[in-house]
């Protein structure tokens, strides 16, 4: 009997898991959403000045930092709570990406470590963005946000197959 209650729990614990998993993953998509909404946003209704700290620099990587940090202390709200959120979401994406690599599934994993790498694309456009002012990089932030969401629900739809299955199985009629 004590195997079986043992069994019984492993069970339990592991769709309690993957419960949680599935709320990570479909949190991280909507802030991602959210994150793309308020880019619209900054688009719209930001106006960067062309000369400001890291504008147009000869080393991008300080030069974006220079830019960020303008952007976070003498931007509008808006870019504020953009630069803040896209720091806030990278944190999330990375944190999401380790508890589903626990789970050990390839395919997973795969799309996990995808929507990461599109949600870093995505903030290194919008650096590029503050550091240049081309729209070019707003057009790639956008589209690196969307294939991020692309990926976040793979991932969910992967996680409602709790047997890690890709069999398909017919539809009782």
């Amino acid at each position: 009997m004590s195997d079986r209650s043992d069994a019984s729990t492993s069970a339990d614990v592991e769709r309690r898991g993957l419960a949680v998993l599935r709320r990570m993953t479909l949190g991280t998509a909507c802030i991602i959403l959210v994150q793309s909404g308020i880019g619209m946003a900054v688009n719209l209704y930001v106006i960067v000045p062309d000369h400001h700290p890291g504008a147009h620099p000869s080393d991008y990587f300080t030069g974006s930092a220079r830019s960020i940090g303008w952007a976070m202390s003498n931007g509008a709200i808006i870019l504020v709570i953009h630069a803040v959120l896209g720091f806030l979401l990278v944190v999330m994406v990375f944190n999401t990406m380790i508890r589903l690599f626990k789970l050990r599934r390839r395919s997973v994993n795969t799309w996990a470590v995808l929507g990461v790498l599109f949600v870093i694309g995505a903030g290194f456009n919008g650096a590029s963005f503050l550091d240049f002012g081309n729209n070019f990089s707003s057009l790639v932030m956008s589209l690196l946000a969307f294939a991020s969401i692309f990926c976040y629900v793979v991932v969910l739809f992967l996680l409602s197959n709790p047997a890690g299955s890709t069999r398909l199985t017919p539809i009782p009629s």
